[in-house]
Formats: structure tokens, C-alpha cells, sequence
């Protein structure tokens, strides 16, 4: 398997050296079947998503699979929690998490997802997951760009 990925960045972490390290692990898979098993595995790792927040209001609409997506703006940062009940997109959020969550708004909206093509994940996804993908990512800049507004997302 790939090298294993934290679902939260290390303190020193930078967005830049995130995405790397997502890059790096998915080096080491040889093909798309290692790959979705590492995706797999990632999103079992995912901390637990605590049942209060497995509401309606939290849950994001439009994608195929169940999503409950939260953010908590706290000493100048967004932190995301995040879960589903596809295993394949709970590997998701997990790369999402590892890349965005702990960050500052201005450096999340300044933030392309490079890892998404560099890994080949774009044209591996089925367009429901490639769809769902796209709201999460959606969610987290919009989040962003309200709390870096002074807005409550």
C-alpha cells in the first residue's frame, strides 16, 4: 500500500506540502485497483463524525451518497469534519481534510486541488463521485470565503 496519509496536517504542514504528500503516497500504487484500496483505507481512518452532527443541515445535497460535511472557524482557521457512508468517498474527504482542514480562509480560497489531476483522480471517478467531489470542494470554499468575509458560513 501507499505511503499512509494523516487526515489532518501536521502543525507545520503547508497546503503545498500536503498535496505532495498525497501525490507521493499514490506513487507508490501501481494501478487503479491499489489506488481505490488506499482510498478505501484512507476513509476508514477518518475520526469519528459524531451522530449530533449527522443532521439534515449538514448533510450535502447532490451528491449520491450520504455527506455530512461541518466547519468550525476557531483562532483564525477553518476545521472541517467530515463523513459519509460510501467508503470510496469517506477516501475522499479524507484527501480533502488533509488538504484544507486547519488552514486559514484566505490560503484555502488561494488553493487549487492540484493533487486531484497530478493522482489521476479525476478521470477515475465515476461522474456521481467526480460530482460529489466537486460539491465538497464547492462547500469548503464557500465556508471559506464567508468566514474570510466575517460572514458565519
Amino acid at each position: 500500500m501507499g505511503v499512509p496519509l494523516q487526515a489532518r496536517p501536521a502543525p507545520t504542514e503547508t497546503m503545498a506540502d500536503a498535496q505532495r504528500s498525497i501525490v507521493d503516497s499514490f506513487r507508490y500504487l501501481e494501478d487503479w485497483t491499489e489506488r481505490y484500496q488506499y482510498i478505501i483505507e484512507l476513509g476508514r481512518r477518518l475520526p469519528p463524525f459524531p451522530e449530533t452532527k449527522r443532521i439534515e443541515a449538514n448533510r450535502m445535497h447532490g451528491c449520491q451518497a450520504g455527506v455530512w460535511l461541518v466547519s468550525d472557524y476557531r483562532d483564525g482557521k477553518l476545521f472541517f469534519e467530515a463523513t459519509s457512508d460510501s467508503a470510496i468517498v469517506a477516501g475522499l474527504i479524507s484527501l480533502l481534510l488533509k488538504v484544507y482542514s486547519g488552514r486559514r480562509p484566505d490560503e484555502i480560497l488561494a488553493t487549487t486541488p492540484a493533487f486531484i489531476e497530478e493522482i489521476g483522480l479525476a478521470e477515475h471517478l465515476s461522474p456521481h463521485r467526480a460530482n460529489g467531489l466537486a460539491l465538497m470542494l464547492a462547500r469548503i470554499q464557500a465556508d471559506s470565503s464567508g468566514y474570510q468575509a466575517g460572514e458565519v458560513a
